[in-house]
């Protein structure tokens, strides 16, 4: 997550099937680096670096990504970048392959919340379609798949919409324009650094072998 503080009341989304792939994640390596030391001795450890990459990713691509919505806008914790985009900034939230908050000038996208597959709007429920913010619906109150309540997309863009309407309402969202309103992008290097040398290890290891 990002260290930047955020005021105000903050709401925080995480996938929920993310979890469970990162406790897979941390539970193979684990399983794989106690038989290691088990069957082939203390030596053989520092051979594990892909189980520990394993174990890395598992944190990196599944337990930290998050959606976090606060007073200064909305940020998206991505893997290897933390995007800051400002309500004056925020022009349209889109969900059709993952939560999406467009801009003037680019567009950036929620590793955290993405659209569902081709089930999820099959498997709708008719409560999934309403109390859903007005921004949501389209013609003929015509709704996305992947704005479904059911869906990871659908919270998380629900929860964006609900914060932007509000600040709306309330005249607490100041009057600027979008296009010079600047996003902040921060790039997680340590996290970058942190798999090109485990891949580098992993190679390493199964190379020696």
């Amino acid at each position: 997550m990002s260290s930047a503080p955020h005021a105000g009341t903050v709401e925080i989304f995480k996938a929920r099937t993310n979890a469970w792939f990162a406790w897979l994640c941390w539970a193979v390596a684990a399983l794989g680096i106690a038989v290691t030391g088990i069957t082939a001795g203390p030596a053989a450890l520092a051979g594990t670096a892909p189980l520990l990459l394993v174990a890395f990713l598992g944190w990196q691509l599944f337990w930290m990504p998050a959606v976090v919505v606060h007073d200064g806008g909305v940020t998206l914790e991505n893997p290897f970048r933390s995007v800051l985009v400002p309500w004056e900034a925020l022009v349209h939230v889109d969900t059709r392959f993952a939560l999406t908050l467009v801009t003037a000038r680019k567009s950036y996208v929620a590793w955290a919340a993405p659209a569902p597959g081709i089930w999820g709007g099959r498997n709708a429920r008719p409560e999934d379609l309403r109390g859903l913010p007005a921004t949501t619906y389209g013609p003929g109150q015509s709704v996305r798949p992947g704005d479904l309540k059911s869906t990871d997309s659908g919270q998380a863009a629900r929860l964006v919409r609900e914060r932007w309407h509000e600040l709306v309402e309330s005249g607490e969202l100041a009057a600027g324009d979008a296009a010079t309103t600047p996003v902040k992008v921060t790039y997680r290097w340590a996290a970058a650094a942190v798999v090109v040398l485990l891949l580098a290890a992993s190679y390493w290891s199964v190379a020696a072998q």
